[in-house]
């Protein structure tokens, strides 16, 4: 009987998950002020808490879905860049996994 082997993937760095960490918290906390800000630019009213809670309008939850995450899906993609420039200046190599899915 023949044994099944499995590779498990290599496991990140810890500067790796650090500098993620590291990209990630300021990203988050700085799109959420930026988002509230330009909510309350456009709308002049501060943006939904709860936009699934019955006293918002179905148009202010949906804009404020759209909007947030937009703002979050881009805040991500400019931590991972930063985190990983920072990781190859860093290292001289590129972080795990990160050349895949390229052309």
């Amino acid at each position: 009987m023949a044994r099944k082997t499995t590779t498990k993937p290599p496991k990140a760095p810890m500067t790796w998950k650090l500098l993620s960490a590291g990209f990630a918290v300021p990203a988050g906390i700085a799109v959420r002020k930026l988002t509230d800000a330009a909510w309350y630019g456009v709308r002049g009213t501060t943006p939904p808490k709860n936009p699934a809670a019955p006293g918002v309008s179905w148009g202010d939850a949906l804009a404020w879905a759209a909007v947030s995450g937009l703002a979050v899906a881009a805040g991500r993609l400019l931590a991972a860049r930063g985190a990983a420039a920072s990781y190859e200046k860093l290292t001289g190599k590129l972080p795990p996994g990160l050349n895949q899915g390229t052309t």
